[in-house]
């Protein structure tokens, strides 16, 4: 799979560990930055280009690294065509939610109900391991294209 990966300076170290993990995996990366660890520097300049890469299709995916995700999460959804969801550690139904008895995490739903193809990681919150075996499970996740989902995001795209 084809993978942009964009990080600020607070997630440049998870960034460099997760494209030595994607590259040994088999994975296409594409670096959109930063290449150097600069506190100086600015989450958007980075993470744009990674969702901009999702949305034009030339990558299948992006994942974007930030203190907390949130802001490169938020920057990603400013992009017409990304669906970015946060990731900073473990989230699971509760067992009475709307969906009973049915186990399924945040990851999975995202990806299940969601279609996101921008996952941002908080790395504060996440150790690399846990990162690496977040993005195995994203990546291996298919859109459900249930109906009800598929209309969703249309009217997330209008």
């Amino acid at each position: 799979m084809k993978i942009a990966l964009a990080a600020d300076h607070a997630g440049f170290q998870l960034k460099e560990a997760l494209k030595v993990f994607l590259v040994s995996e088999g994975h296409e990366v594409i670096d959109c930055g930063a290449t150097v660890e600069d506190p100086n520097d600015d989450y958007p300049d980075f993470i744009r280009p990674a969702a901009m890469a999702v949305a034009h299709g030339d990558v299948e995916r992006a994942i974007v690294i930030g203190s907390s995700g949130q802001g490169e999460a938020m920057t990603a959804n400013k992009v017409h065509g990304a669906r970015a969801v946060v990731y900073y550690g473990a989230a699971e139904r509760l067992p009475d939610s709307h969906k009973v008895g049915h186990e399924q995490g945040i990851i999975e739903a995202s990806r299940k109900d969601n279609d996101s193809n921008v996952l941002a990681l908080g790395a504060s919150f996440v150790s690399v391991e846990d990162a690496k075996r977040v993005v195995t499970e994203w990546l291996s996740l298919q859109f459900s294209g249930e109906e009800r989902h598929v209309r969703r995001i249309a009217k997330l795209e209008q």
